[in-house]
């Protein structure tokens, strides 16, 4: 089975059988679904929902099933074809939409689309959203437009530019001290739509920008994922051309991760990190990220003087955290960053805005600045799941067998040791159980993961 139907998203693979994959059929049936939740939610005459795709293969193909099956319910679609997530949930509200669909699979490899879903915020539903809306799918009672009513397709081709705008108006991003460092960056664009975005943010900042895949061609060069044993091209074009850092981001641009003069990962954990120390600075208060992300947030905003909170997986979880406690700044620790004055979304084109203007503040090496962090150390391990795996069951067992230590159970299992910790969960985006672990070094981080994955193992052949 790869189509998963979670709080991410309807996500799966292109091709094979109708309700196993993302096929058409399956396409055209959660982009009913949500039209038709949408039409229950607001009582109007004319309903519009913006609509964009990262530069995936299947992009055009799931794009055009999705826009007509919405025209065909009766619903205007803008049409921004090739574009990011930040950028569609930006253009909602600019556009007083009542929705917004993506069409990306985030950082899963080209094979993978995924419909995922927007509010009138520009917002991504929720979990009780979301189930209404897999109801309506399974309840084959969807009701369609007359001929006099379809709805019409419009094309907009300049919200990149309209959100790289609304990046540059923020106050804290400070544009005339970044145009005075004279930064040279080298991007990884993935051959998606980041390798148009961000070098026309780059442009605009007057930072010279070297391009590595940019183009969008759906044709990832390596694991779209953006982790270090897929950026050594990356690393090695940062030395080579004597650049400041590296930029790399994943397909739809809503994960950011640097690498630094020499060529080492900045570490995607740190990307949060790093902006967030930038935006308490100048705004102290209060922070939120996700159970799998690293301590060193929390370190940071204490510093700062304000309080830091853990939300459960998943930007909508992070995103109701950080309105409850008031957050400045929030995100999840695979370089995801969210900043409220700007959008509840995570938004890479942000993140490199408050970088930049961050390192033009301090005028350090992204290396002395990735030093002056406190230090700590991930594993991020995952296992296959197989259809005999009862995932609930090994969850327990875990948790019984650490109940001595501190064990949070809001999303999957958490268990925090004194210098460590080790989150289990299932995940929401592919058919795998995460195995995240956090140490004061990479070895000790690796040898909880090795050591939780053993005893997984274990319990799992019992």
């Amino acid at each position: 089975m790869t189509l998963i139907k979670s709080i991410s998203g309807i996500r799966g693979t292109i091709g094979g059988a109708v309700g196993d994959n993302l096929t058409p059929i399956d396409a055209v049936k959660f982009a009913s679904a949500y039209g038709v939740w949408l039409k229950g939610q607001y009582k109007k005459e004319n309903y519009r929902v913006v609509v964009g795709r990262d530069a995936r293969i299947s992009g055009e193909m799931i794009q055009n099933l999705v826009m007509n099956t919405l025209v065909g319910l009766g619903i205007h679609v803008i049409d921004l074809g090739l574009s990011t997530t930040p950028t569609v949930e930006v253009a909602v509200p600019m556009e007083h939409a009542d929705g917004g669909i993506i069409l990306t699979a985030s950082h899963n490899p080209k094979e993978w689309n995924a419909l995922k879903l927007l509010n009138n915020k520009g917002e991504f539903l929720n979990g009780e959203e979301g189930a209404k809306i897999l109801a309506i799918a399974e309840s084959d009672t969807m009701s369609f437009a007359d001929v006099d009513s379809l709805g019409k397709i419009t094309k907009n081709d300049a919200y990149i530019d309209l959100h790289i705008d609304a990046v540059l108006d923020l106050k804290l991003v400070n544009k005339s001290a970044i145009e005075k460092a004279n930064f040279k960056v080298v991007v990884d664009g993935v051959n998606s739509t980041g390798g148009i975005a961000i070098p026309l943010l780059l442009e605009r900042l007057g930072v010279e920008c070297v391009k590595l895949y940019c183009e969008p061609t759906g044709h990832f060069p390596h694991n779209p994922e953006p982790l270090k044993e897929h950026l050594t091209d990356l690393s090695e074009a940062v030395v080579k051309e004597h650049a400041d850092f590296g930029i790399v981001v994943d397909p739809d641009v809503d994960r950011l991760a640097f690498i630094d003069e020499n060529g080492n990962m900045f570490g995607e954990e740190y990307t949060l990190v790093a902006c967030a120390d930038y935006v308490l600075r100048a705004t102290p208060g209060n922070t939120v990220s996700n159970m799998s992300s690293t301590r060193a947030l929390r370190d940071v905003t204490e510093q700062h003087g304000g309080t830091y909170e853990a939300s459960a997986v998943g930007e909508v979880n992070v995103v109701a955290l950080m309105k409850k406690n008031n957050a400045v700044i929030g995100g999840e620790g695979n370089g995801g960053i969210i900043y409220p004055e700007s959008h509840y979304g995570r938004d890479a084109l942000v993140g490199v805005a408050l970088f930049l203007s961050l390192l033009a503040d301090k005028k350090m090496s992204v290396s002395a600045l990735r030093a002056s962090y406190p230090n700590y150390f991930m594993s991020k391990k995952k296992i296959a799941l197989t259809p005999e795996l009862d995932v609930d069951a090994i969850l327990k067992a875990m948790e019984a067998k650490y109940s001595h230590e501190r064990v949070t159970t809001i999303d999957g299992v958490k268990i925090d040791f004194e210098d460590s910790w080790v989150h289990l969960r299932k995940s929401n985006t592919e058919p795998i159980i995460r195995v995240y672990t956090e140490a004061p070094s990479q070895e000790a981080a690796d040898a909880l993961a090795d050591k939780v994955i053993a005893e997984i193992k274990a319990v799992a052949n019992n």
